[in-house]
């Protein structure tokens, strides 16, 4: 990469930043807050799905397991246990991981790759789910209710504007990550075990312990944005933190996107966050939304298979030669 588009590489992460940091001071409404919140939230725990799914190629249809692990986790720590609540986000990323290491090493030390490991994912979601419906630390089929006490030490801001200056700084960690991965050696691995698991092992990779290693760094990522979705709408129960539609919402941010690109999620999660709020504002049809969702990825596969991404490099690539016309 050259000095100059490592130059304008960094313009274009400062670029965003900078957007996104003005945003709530441009517009203020809870309403554009809310959307600013939730699109973030998106992308962050699309990322935690990308992060294995699209840089590794283990595709996952139950990435919510460690969303709703580490929702419980936080919340019992606080609820049960009197823990501050800030620190459910370090438990919430340990569980997370945790989680991430045991369906990784049963998984993998079995051989199960493709759609049987994504298969998997899923089972292993609906058994926590299970759990947490029936066991009483969870509160059972009730749920956990946070009690509302407004004040930036119970992690409950008195305004939305610092849950969205909370879930951005997540957000744009989960960006450094995948900014890191795509210039890392481990990052290198992940690639080739993504493209040939047999290729990468005769060239010398740990397969098993580099899928182990990224499987635990987006359950942990995906634990977080459980810990930050307790404390945003201040309940959980096991359909909310283990539904499929959760796992659903991290792959399609992914795919729609870009999988395996640093910015597909982003930009999947505010048109995701876009459709969800136009159809809660103009009609009642319950499920509208997931079906514009699915008319959208299917457009997506068809005509852009490696996301919305392509489509902003393809209006970059053009905008490069009409600049470089105009200098001649």
């Amino acid at each position: 990469m050259s000095a100059l588009s490592k130059g304008q590489s960094w313009l274009l992460h400062g670029g965003l930043l900078l957007i996104a940091l003005i945003f709530p001071l441009v517009f203020s409404s809870n309403f554009a807050i809310n959307f600013g919140v939730m699109a973030l939230f998106y992308a962050f725990i699309g990322q935690s799905w990308n992060i294995a799914g699209g840089f590794a190629g283990q595709l996952s249809f139950g990435h919510v397991v460690f969303f709703g692990a580490g929702a419980y986790a936080s919340t019992i720590l606080q609820m049960r246990f009197g823990f501050n609540p800030w620190l459910g986000l370090p438990a919430s990323a340990v569980a997370g991981a945790v989680v991430g290491f045991v369906i990784a090493f049963l998984s993998f030390r079995a051989g199960l790759k493709g759609s049987y490991f994504a298969l998997i994912t899923l089972a292993f979601a609906e058994v926590l789910r299970i759990i947490a419906n029936s066991v009483e630390i969870t509160g059972g089929g009730l749920g956990m209710l946070i009690p509302a006490k407004p004040s930036v030490a119970n992690f409950q801001f008195p305004e939305r504007i610092g849950f969205y200056y909370l879930i951005l700084a997540l957000t744009a960690g989960s960006i450094a990550i995948a900014l890191w991965l795509k210039r890392s050696r481990f990052g290198a691995q992940l690639a080739a075990i993504r493209e040939n698991e047999d290729a990468a092992r005769a060239l010398g990779v740990n397969v098993f312990r580099e899928k182990v290693k990224v499987l635990m760094l987006s359950g942990a990522i995906g634990g977080m944005g459980g810990c930050f979705f307790a404390q945003y709408f201040l309940y959980i129960d096991p359909l909310v933190v283990f539904g499929i539609d959760k796992s659903v919402e991290m792959l399609l941010v992914s795919m729609i996107g870009g999988s395996g690109t640093v910015y597909g999620p982003l930009i999947g999660a505010v048109l995701l966050a876009a459709v969800g709020d136009f159809t809660r504002v103009l009609t009642d049809v319950q499920g509208l939304s997931l079906v514009l969702y699915g008319a959208l990825l299917l457009v997506i596969i068809a005509f852009l298979p490696n996301g919305l991404v392509d489509l902003f490099k393809h209006f970059g690539k053009r905008g490069s030669k009409l600049a470089s016309k105009e200098n001649e």
